[in-house]
């Protein structure tokens, strides 16, 4: 029996090249969201805690040592190694002492490729992060 053209079912599927770039891509986003899930967990962690900080009612009368050692006792509890107490800068000229700490997470993704992110958490909450150039 003879079929028309027109009758034959085509292929559908994927090719081993469309499965190898597939897969390359999925392999690649996972490895960002592996190294930058937790840089983004722990920045929330400092937001968490300079905004703790800012809401007390005796952060006026305390020394920037003292508010230091604070923070120290929290970045411990939360989990915090990349903000060390000398990178916080303390404002006091507002009358309410404004808090914050900008830093850069740095990680290496292959050979000599790095990622690196800006992070900026302030008390205030109605600060705005500094200008990325």
């Amino acid at each position: 029996m003879h079929h028309p053209a027109s009758l034959k079912k085509q292929q559908h599927g994927l090719t081993m090249f469309g499965f190898l770039f597939v897969a390359i891509v999925l392999v690649a986003v996972a490895m960002l969201a592996m190294k930058l899930v937790p840089a983004y967990i722990e920045f929330f962690s400092v937001k968490k805690i300079l905004a703790t900080m800012g809401q007390e009612s005796d952060i006026r009368s305390k020394s920037n040592a003292e508010i230091r050692n604070d923070f120290v006792k929290r970045a411990g509890i939360g989990y915090v190694t990349v903000v060390k107490p000398e990178d916080l800068s303390i404002n006091r000229s507002g009358g309410v002492p404004v808090i914050s700490a900008d830093y850069q997470f740095r990680t290496k993704l292959v050979g000599n490729v790095s990622l690196v992110v800006d992070f900026s958490a302030s008390s205030d909450p109605n600060a705005a992060p500094p200008n990325v150039e």
